[in-house]
């Protein structure tokens, strides 16, 4: 005996609508998340202060096919080393082992001893012997503390995420595009 008959093909159809649209949001709220990130780091950078404006320049965010799948979109957030490979020492500091000087051009350059001058500078994977050969040498190296920029954005992560959590609703409740 049967006292209570419920059909419930409406809400299957809402939930599988739900569902599909969940799956499409997936790279619109990875992507605000990232843009509040990329912001964050971008902002990091102009704290930093400007030299040549390279490093501000380098900073970008880009969709990675790689890591992405159904219902799943990663975005990288970093630095081009390429357009400013001085980023790492920025990001995590570095050791200062020779004296160091800026030329008339503004570009800083390392000292060479007089004796090796018109010689061939040693390669980068050069043992610290050679190089010290080479380079004046400072009486005691120097650390120079590091001025994150990328891992500092970390802070936001609570902000991004309140982003990608929005951004998905607003899709889940209204369709892709509105």
């Amino acid at each position: 005996m049967s006292f209570l008959r419920v059909d419930l093909a409406g809400l299957n159809g809402l939930l599988d609508t739900m569902g599909e649209r969940a799956e499409e949001g997936a790279r619109p709220s990875a992507q605000a998340a990232s843009q509040v990130l990329y912001d964050e780091v971008k902002k990091n950078v102009s704290a930093i202060g400007r030299r040549s404006g390279n490093l501000d320049r380098s900073i970008y965010q880009a969709y990675s096919e790689a890591n992405s799948g159904a219902g799943r979109a990663t975005y990288h957030v970093s630095w081009n080393p390429r357009k400013a490979p001085h980023g790492h020492l920025l990001e995590f500091g570095y050791i200062q082992r020779y004296v160091s000087y800026m030329g008339k051009d503004g570009n800083w350059y390392t000292a060479v001893r007089p004796s090796m001058r018109g010689k061939k500078a040693p390669s980068r994977t050069a043992s610290p012997a050679v190089k010290a050969a080479y380079y004046v040498p400072l009486a005691t190296p120097k650390q120079v503390a590091a001025r994150p920029f990328v891992r500092k954005a970390q802070s936001a992560f609570a902000i991004a995420q309140l982003a990608a959590e929005q951004k998905l609703l607003e899709i889940i409740n209204h369709g892709p595009g509105k």
